[in-house]
């Protein structure tokens, strides 16, 4: 048996310890001391009290027992649900373990669910996502996820190739047959379609990043342009400190908003001028370093006075700029009464003045990115991997068709694809990659 608080370490009206494994309706009745040979029904919340090795109580508790395969692990169950108390907690699980069962691994509970069969990878990995969710679009494509959204056209992939694999292995078993012109047509058809749903899958890449990881959204300005101002006012605090002194901010700062569903990682830069101090100096280094991660520009422009020419260098390619004109409450220099177009805007980071057509050009920029299905699923590094590699695989088997190779050569590219699809549900997957994903996770899931 296995334990784990299931709930944040801390103080809280509610602890809820989980155990797992066989003997979970064993280890409740030595917890509570029955000796009258009850056994908790499953799927009903018992009243008990949790006692010491000397019979004294150590909490009333709620106990839920889950009796395989019916539980999450498919496997017998047990949750306490305690009183939220530190200490409390602390000497419920001293007891749990006392009466044999020992400490969970991080994600234990989700990878015995896995290895039991009630979800495939792509689904355990989704609850992490939920979990560490930050924005209300990760959320849904986390729950898509999980709802079978990536698994779905994945299998479909590996269900055609395994009928393509069929045909090539009947000419295999019998190689004095040549492959039929209409067999030949129906393999290569169903490479291109395969081929097809590799790349829109392929494709959702990036928004996936940007979904679990937030839009790098870089703050770029000259000194007293308004760049710390439009930090606190996107946050709607005081985070960074605001000062007609240039050079005030010297380093990056960083910090996490959601914006009509869109979750952003704001860094706010030190001011870009010719700096000589040594501190400024390496402020500057910090800005072109997070330029060089930048997934959006917001350039801040002083309205007031004439256009500071700031770096262009060293963006990835195609990252969005938008040009803020700060301090449009306030007289405007002549250089900017012909600076228009869609990605700029004028704002006043006193005044508010302009910040709701800032978002909604946020919203333009990055909804137009989503996967276009009925899914908001959205892959992530490791399925993004396999998906390249079973694509090359395609690839591979494609040219040696057309070149009238054996079909076991081709037939070796489709199993390897097969191979590459499979590891991402994870049906052939090693037990490094099941390492991996699951040491993510917290303790308890």
């Amino acid at each position: 048996m296995y334990f784990a608080l299931a709930t944040p370490w801390g103080t809280g009206a509610l602890s809820v310890i989980r155990i797992g494994g066989e003997g979970s309706a064993e280890l409740l009745r030595k917890l509570c001391a029955w000796t009258d040979g009850r056994k908790p029904e499953a799927r009903r919340a018992t009243l008990c009290r949790v006692r010491d090795a000397a019979g004294e109580v150590i909490d009333e508790c709620i106990a839920i027992y889950y009796a395989q395969p019916a539980s999450f692990t498919g496997e017998d169950m047990l949750e306490l649900v305690c009183h939220g108390g530190m200490l409390v907690t602390q000497r419920v699980m001293d007891r749990v373990q006392e009466c044999g069962a020992r400490p969970a691994e991080p994600g234990e509970f989700s990878r015995r669910a896995f290895e039991n069969g009630k979800l495939d990878l792509t689904q355990a990995e989704a609850i992490m996502d939920i979990i560490s969710a930050g924005s209300d679009l990760a959320l849904r494509a986390a729950q898509s996820q999980l709802a079978g959204g990536i698994l779905r056209p994945v299998q479909a992939a590996a269900d055609s190739l395994l009928d393509a694999t069929a045909h090539l292995e009947a000419y295999i078993d019998f190689p004095e047959e040549d492959i039929s012109p209409a067999s030949r047509e129906q393999i290569e058809r169903t490479l291109r379609e395969v081929h097809d749903e590799l790349d829109r899958l392929l494709s959702t890449a990036e928004m996936g990043r940007l979904l679990r990881e937030g839009i790098r959204t870089v703050i770029l300005g000259a000194p007293n342009a308004g760049k710390s101002s439009l930090l606190n006012r996107l946050l709607g605090y005081e985070r960074a400190i605001v000062s007609p002194t240039p050079g005030t901010t010297r380093d990056t700062v960083e910090e996490n908003i959601t914006i009509r569903g869109l979750g952003l990682r704001l860094v706010d830069t030190a001011g870009w001028r010719g700096a000589t101090d040594t501190l400024e100096q390496a402020g500057i280094r910090r800005t072109m370093q997070a330029l060089g991660e930048a997934d959006l520009v917001l350039e801040v422009q002083d309205i007031t006075q004439s256009r500071a020419v700031l770096p262009e260098e060293p963006l990835k390619g195609n990252v969005p700029r938008l040009l803020l004109l700060n301090k449009c409450d306030l007289a405007a220099h002549p250089s900017y009464d012909d600076v228009t177009g869609q990605d700029t805007l004028r704002i006043s980071c006193r005044t508010g003045e302009g910040f709701a057509a800032l978002e909604q050009r946020l919203a333009q920029l990055f909804f137009s990115q989503m996967p276009e299905t009925e899914t908001r699923a959205a892959i992530n590094a490791r399925h993004r991997s396999a998906l390249s590699q079973a694509r090359d695989a395609l690839d591979q088997a494609s040219a040696a068709l057309s070149c009238d190779a054996h079909p076991e050569l081709v037939a070796i590219d489709l199993r390897a694809a097969l191979d590459s699809l499979g590891s991402i549900t994870g049906k052939t997957d090693t037990e490094d990659i099941l390492d991996r994903v699951f040491s993510r996770f917290c303790l308890g899931k």
